[in-house]
């Protein structure tokens, strides 16, 4: 799959283009600030619903517009889908799909993409934050359906967090927390199957994209840690998850852990188990990566599993894949962070991929092998890419 049209009306630091995207490999070039990562943080939002760089949407709408516009042309399969979503500040976002109403929601798993960027260095050196929204990101690309689950989920522990700040001072009646219980353990234990069923698949794609970039640099593991294999306290001892529990099963075992954290959790106002406070863990060899491994060593891990990421949706098969799975890749002014061996080797490892976007600021930092079309972008232009209209940067600094 590909994206053929891309078409931005007030994002970022564009008033209004149309850049036209070909097969295999498509580079903007453009000094820093010049807005080339605006336009590929456009694709990526059609993916997710979501920015690589910001945690809200606000900032992805011009300055002193109303509303931003996100448009796309996609051929999937053989077939051409015109994909669209409007952002507007403070209001839920609207969608268009072929031209008719939709809910923003229906196009998550239309686009797949991937995207390496410099902040990916967090997902080794990190919070387990950034690290648990990367498997929710693997999971929802591999079954977009989960995407419900996931916001579900939030809303739940938020109401759930809520209540037990309430409940403690007030100490009456728990009814409410009951239900909240069942809510949470219900939804809780199908994302934390999701995510182990992920990891599991992943894990032998990241251990092969390690070797290949860092050949020297020994092996590198993933697993998923969960807060249900691990208790609150030195006395505090719970029973390793079976490798084969079922959601139903993994659900069971949250229900009844909620039940015997409550007291702490009363006593703290905060959740203490689910997927919430769960974590990957990065290892190369038997030492974890984070706090061990050197800043290239770093490095290699977070391209392992942006790359072993890519493998596995292009080997997806299942059934929300679609007939063509392979994902979109998108690296983001990446190629200026790393050496010239793990360029070469990247370069190397995408020379058949069916779509890889690339910014960088200027052309040599992209390898030789990668040869494919150059856009420029300059003083919030466009240059090239078949643009059929560019429009003045407004945005000032934060735009790159």
């Amino acid at each position: 799959m590909r994206v053929t049209h891309l078409q931005l009306t007030d994002f970022r630091s564009y008033e209004g283009i149309d850049v036209k995207f070909g097969p295999g490999v498509t580079t903007l070039v453009g000094r820093n600030g010049q807005g080339k990562t605006n336009v590929v943080e456009a694709v990526r939002y059609l993916s997710t619903l979501s920015s690589h760089r910001v945690a809200t949407d606000a900032p992805l709408i011009r300055f002193g517009a109303q509303r931003g516009v996100i448009g796309a042309r996609v051929d999937k399969a053989g077939r051409s889908l015109s994909l669209e979503v409007t952002l507007v500040p403070g209001k839920a976002n609207t969608a268009r799909l072929n031209r008719g109403a939709a809910r923003p929601r229906d196009l998550i798993g239309i686009v797949r993409t991937v995207v390496f960027a410099p902040e990916d260095l967090a997902l080794v050196k990190g919070d387990p934050g950034g690290r648990r929204t990367f498997m929710d990101e693997l999971c929802v690309a591999l079954h977009p359906a989960l995407a419900g689950d996931m916001a579900d989920y939030d809303r739940v522990l938020r109401q759930r967090s809520s209540m037990l700040k309430s409940a403690r001072h007030a100490r009456g009646d728990l009814t409410m927390l009951d239900i909240w219980d069942e809510k949470l353990a219900d939804l809780g234990g199908r994302i934390v199957a999701a995510r182990r069923r992920a990891v599991t698949a992943l894990a032998p794609y990241v251990s092969t994209a390690y070797a290949d970039v860092a050949p020297d640099g020994g092996e590198c593991v993933v697993a998923y840690a969960t807060s249900l294999d691990r208790g609150e306290g030195r006395d505090d001892h719970v029973e390793p998850l079976p490798a084969d529990a079922s959601a139903a099963d993994i659900s069971a075992r949250l229900l009844e852990r909620l039940g015997q954290l409550r007291p702490k959790e009363l006593d703290r106002g905060v959740t203490l188990a689910g997927p919430h406070r769960d974590d990957l863990e990065i290892r190369l060899g038997e030492m974890p990566a984070k706090g061990y491994a050197s800043h290239g060593e770093s490095w290699s891990c977070a391209l392992a599993l942006r790359l072993g990421s890519y493998d596995l949706l292009t080997a997806d098969d299942g059934p929300d894949a679609g007939e063509d799975g392979e994902p979109i890749l998108i690296l983001d002014d990446v190629f200026a962070e790393l050496d010239a061996g793990r360029r070469a080797a990247l370069a190397e490892r995408l020379v058949n991929a069916s779509q890889v976007l690339i910014t960088a600021a200027v052309a040599e930092d992209v390898p030789e092998a990668l040869t494919g079309e150059v856009i420029r972008v300059a003083d919030g232009k466009i240059f090239g890419g078949g643009s059929a209209a560019a429009s003045e940067s407004t945005s000032g600094d934060d735009d790159e």
